[in-house]
């Protein structure tokens, strides 16, 4: 099941302009920012964010957080940890040349 939940988050931040939202999500850190601030810094057309973020949401890199009139959006830290730590574990696993056996 790991392996599907990585891939599908991978796939979802290989589009550069969401690797971007996402990647403001996390400069910014855990309490979050407005949707339009969030427009505003990245130059976006509303519905083009609103299109990605609700595809970070889908895939558990991102949560959103109604708070009065403003949508506070904000990167989830633990699953972007377990994203690289998936693939940091597997590092190195199958590296013949330091002792000669595989």
């Amino acid at each position: 099941m790991q392996l599907e939940q990585i891939a599908k988050q991978l796939k979802i931040l290989g589009n550069p302009t969401r690797l971007r939202v996402f990647r403001h999500l996390v400069r910014i850190g855990p309490k979050g920012t407005p949707v339009g601030t969030i427009q505003n810094a990245l130059d976006l057309a509303g519905s083009t964010l609103t299109n990605h973020l609700q595809k970070l949401v889908a895939v558990g890199l991102a949560h959103q957080q109604r708070k009065g009139t403003e949508l506070i959006c904000t990167a989830d830290f633990k699953a972007m940890q377990a994203m690289i730590d998936y693939l940091e574990k597997e590092c190195c696993l199958d590296d013949c040349s330091s002792d000669g056996v595989c």
